[in-house]
C-alpha cells in the first residue's frame, strides 16, 4: 500500500467519524431561541443559537414612581439610541433626566434590571394604548441597546427579551396585542390629543418588532402547548 493510499484512508475514515458524531450526539433541551424563528439576517440563524443562560444583573434606577403599583397590563419596547450600554444605563439612572425603565438588554443578551415589574417608572411619557392615557402606570419597559435605525436587534437580544417576558406575560396574563412599541403608543397619544405638542421620533423600528413579534408569539405558542 502505497502512502497516496494511506493518507486517502485515513482522510475517509475522519470523515466518516465527524459525520457519524454529528449525527449521533445527544439533542440539547430547546429553549426560546431554538423554538422561535426570525426574518434576521445575522449570520447565525435563531435556530442554530444554543441553549443560553443569559446574565442578568441588578442596576437600580432611581427614577421610578413611589406613589403608585405598576398594574402590568402591557409591554412597550424602546431602543437606547445610545453608541454605548455603559452610556445607557447612565441616562437611566440619572436622577435630573427622570428616565426610566425597567430592563435593558445589552447585544449579548445581558439583562441589567433596573426595577420589578410592578414598579412605575418613566419610560413611556405621553402615551395611549388601547384607550387608556399614561401607560408608565400599567406597562413595563424593555429598553434594547443600540439604535435599531443604524442596527438591527440582535438575536441574543430577542432570545433574551423572550426569557424575560414569558414568565410576566404568563403571570399577570398579558395578551400578544399588548405588546407594543414606543412609537405606537406615542402616535395612539397624538391621534387622541391632537392640540398636544408631543413630537414624534421612530423607536424601535418596525421591522425590528415584527421580528420580535414573530419569535415570541411561537415562544407564546410554545409554552401553551407544553402546559395542555
Amino acid at each position: 500500500m502505497n502512502l497516496r493510499h494511506v493518507t486517502f484512508c485515513a482522510l475517509f475514515t475522519i470523515a466518516l467519524t465527524a459525520c457519524a458524531d454529528k449525527h449521533s450526539a445527544p439533542t440539547s433541551p430547546s429553549s426560546v431561541a431554538t423554538i422561535a424563528s426570525s426574518t434576521s439576517t445575522d449570520s447565525v440563524a435563531p435556530e442554530t443559537i444554543e441553549d443560553k443562560t443569559y446574565k442578568e444583573i441588578d442596576y437600580p434606577t432611581p427614577n421610578f414612581n413611589r406613589e403608585r403599583v405598576n398594574e402590568v397590563k402591557g409591554v412597550i419596547l424602546h431602543h437606547t439610541a445610545e453608541p454605548t450600554v455603559e452610556r445607557s444605563l447612565e441616562v437611566l439612572t440619572d436622577g435630573k433626566r427622570k428616565v426610566g425603565t425597567h430592563v435593558v438588554i445589552d447585544i449579548d443578551g445581558t439583562r441589567y434590571v433596573m426595577c420589578q415589574p410592578t414598579v412605575v417608572t418613566y419610560h413611556a411619557g405621553p402615551s395611549t394604548l388601547n384607550g387608556r392615557d399614561g401607560c408608565n402606570n400599567f406597562t413595563i419597559g424593555i429598553e434594547f441597546q443600540g439604535n435599531t435605525l443604524e442596527s438591527p436587534l440582535t438575536d441574543d437580544q430577542i432570545a433574551s427579551a423572550i426569557d424575560y417576558l414569558l414568565p410576566i406575560m404568563s403571570q399577570y396574563k398579558i395578551p400578544l396585542a399588548n405588546v407594543v412599541t414606543h412609537e405606537m403608543v406615542r402616535n395612539a397619544y397624538k391621534a387622541r390629543h391632537p392640540q398636544s405638542k408631543c413630537l414624534g421620533k421612530v423607536d424601535i423600528t418596525q421591522t425590528e418588532y415584527k421580528r420580535v413579534m414573530e419569535r415570541l408569539t411561537k415562544a407564546v405558542e410554545a409554552q401553551k402547548s407544553a402546559v395542555e
